[in-house]
């Protein structure tokens, strides 16, 4: 398979790129903001660019994982570039997204819950969603939450630094979600860019679990202890953010043969 994976330079999309490789694919990763061996430069706001790269790689999949949390031409033009692009030319296309789209609430979100968002990364993940679908109808959404695993995530990388006092702030006791590891996520994206499904899709860890308790877990591998993550309430602070946000992810553990782990079992 000719496999383009956007975004190879980050976190998912380099494990991707890698996990592809191993598994004998013809891969082409790219990288916006930095210069990695291996991997040819893209620019996903720039159409042009896209149309150039696509035409001249003619992939048979796309995955697309780049985003930017602060670029809305990054999150959302980019989606659209690269999936009229893809569909322009015949390639399936996997566009990852995230659990962002939604408001938060008790009850798990299915595939069929349209988005929701109520901040502007979740408004430029939901555009992009919708633009996605509109030019790319065969493609594949996947909806993803918090991706952790070793210490290159941000998630780790923002745990350990406020237990060791290097940025200040706490890690929120009502924000709840179901992270998902990063060799899951990947092994789950190579597995739908090589078959058919179409749609949204959640691909998420099973285990709920709130942000300062996710923190604990990962200071708790580096023999940090608990009361050195600092925790505190996202509400009673005014942050306007998703709170309790809940993926089923019964569709993706009956299409997929890659078993995704909860949090504690992931660092353990």
């Amino acid at each position: 398979m000719r496999l383009l994976v956007t975004g190879g330079s980050g976190y998912t999309g380099g494990r991707l790129v890698g996990l592809a490789r191993a598994a004998g694919h013809d891969v082409t990763g790219t990288s916006h903001s930095t210069r990695v061996e291996g991997l040819v430069p893209l620019d996903v706001r720039d159409r042009a660019a896209v149309d150039r790269l696509l035409d001249e790689l003619r992939p048979d999949t796309v995955v697309h994982t780049s985003y930017a949390q602060s670029d809305w031409a990054v999150t959302a033009l980019g989606a659209a570039w690269v999936a009229a692009a893809a569909a322009r030319t015949g390639a399936r296309l996997v566009h990852v997204s995230s659990d962002a789209v939604f408001t938060g609430r008790p009850a798990p979100y299915t595939e069929a819950d349209l988005p929701e968002p109520v901040y502007p990364y979740g408004a430029a993940k939901a555009a992009a969603e919708t633009a996605v679908l509109a030019v790319h109808p065969d493609a594949a959404v996947v909806r993803t939450s918090l991706i952790i695993g070793d210490d290159n995530a941000k998630q780790h990388q923002l745990a350990l630094d406020m237990a060791a006092g290097r940025v200040d702030g706490v890690l929120f006791t009502d924000h709840i979600r179901h992270p998902v590891a990063v060799d899951d996520l990947a092994a789950a994206l190579l597995e739908l860019a090589e078959g058919d499904h179409r749609g949204v899709i959640h691909v998420a860890g099973p285990e709920a679990i709130t942000r300062h308790a996710l923190g604990v877990l990962i200071a708790s591998r580096h023999g940090i202890p608990a009361d050195r993550v600092a925790s505190g309430s996202a509400i009673d602070r005014g942050i306007i953010s998703p709170a309790e946000v809940r993926l089923d992810t019964t569709l993706a553990e009956s299409v997929l043969r890659t078993r995704l782990r909860g949090a504690t079992e992931i660092l353990a």
